[in-house]
């Protein structure tokens, strides 16, 4: 029986270490992987906030954008009303027709024409005459505009006002630009974050399977340090058992003899210390 069970205790042992050899290696997976995704964690709330930030500067120069546009679009009102003046008076003076501006940046179009491409004679000459009545044209809108003095303060009043609009134009547009720059860095970043977020969920569920396989092999390793703490009391249970039944065959034995030395003794013969000692440890003394 006990043979049954110090081989039985052994087995468990050996059980019991592969299962605490298993559960530790496994809860080291899970710290690593735990300390993964703790870092993944913290990288991706960095991206969210850097994201937000980016947010905040967009709409920061989309709300510039908008009050430059209002503005622009205020003084492009108040051109529009001094143009409708500036129309209404070539009308009445009879100076309808392309503006003298349009007229010089035509000019100006085809001279750079003549100069850089390679015409047949023809083309040229047609191309020479077109900028001749166009440069004729222009000197007689000039010469209208110069003796027209309302005509001419119209205009140069709204070509101040246009180029007002166009500064805040210009300002809306670089404010555009750079909201543009933040939202797509916004964007970009707010999809780097969520990769990292999906690396963390993965990181995640990897540590609770390996911390779930820990918890089997620690369930194993306690159920076994169970079994052979049953084990030792069954075989404590066992040598006692032997001892006690040793004990009692001894007592039998002394017994027995100091019967004897009784009898002797009863009989007159002399005892010697040691029979009085049996004696006395039988209990007959």
């Amino acid at each position: 029986m006990l043979k049954e069970l110090n081989t039985k205790r052994q087995d468990l042992k050996t059980a019991s270490e592969e299962a605490k050899e298993k559960r530790n290696g496994l809860n080291a997976e899970a710290s690593t992987l735990a300390a993964k995704r703790n870092d993944l964690n913290k990288r991706t709330k960095e991206l969210i906030n850097e994201a937000q930030e980016y947010k905040k500067l967009r709409d920061e120069n989309n709300e510039q954008v908008k009050e430059n546009k209002a503005k622009r679009d205020e003084i492009n009102a108040k051109a529009n009303e001094v143009f409708a003046k500036v129309d209404a008076l070539r009308t009445a003076n009879n100076l309808t027709g392309p503006s003298i501006k349009d007229i010089r940046k035509d000019i100006d179009r085809l001279e750079f024409t003549q100069q850089t491409e390679v015409l047949t004679p023809g083309k040229e000459k047609e191309l020479v005459n077109k900028i001749t009545e166009l440069q004729k044209l222009y000197v007689v809108k000039q010469e209208q505009l110069e003796s027209n003095t309302e005509l001419k303060t119209l205009l140069t009043e709204a070509q101040e006002i246009r180029d007002e609009a166009s500064q805040f134009h210009n300002v809306l547009s670089e404010y555009a630009q750079k909201a543009q720059e933040y939202h797509d860095k916004m964007i970009s970043t707010f999809k780097e974050a969520d990769k990292m977020r999906a690396e963390s969920d993965a990181a995640h569920k990897q540590f609770v399977e390996f911390q779930e396989k820990a918890d089997e092999q620690h369930k194993l390793f306690i159920a076994a340090q169970k079994e052979i703490r049953d084990i030792d009391k069954e075989v404590r249970k066992i040598r006692k058992g032997e001892d006690t039944g040793k004990k009692v065959a001894s007592m039998e034995d002394v017994r027995k003899d100091a019967e004897d030395i009784f009898d002797k003794f009863k009989s007159g013969q002399k005892l010697t210390t040691e029979n009085l000692m049996t004696l006395q440890k039988s209990g007959l003394l």
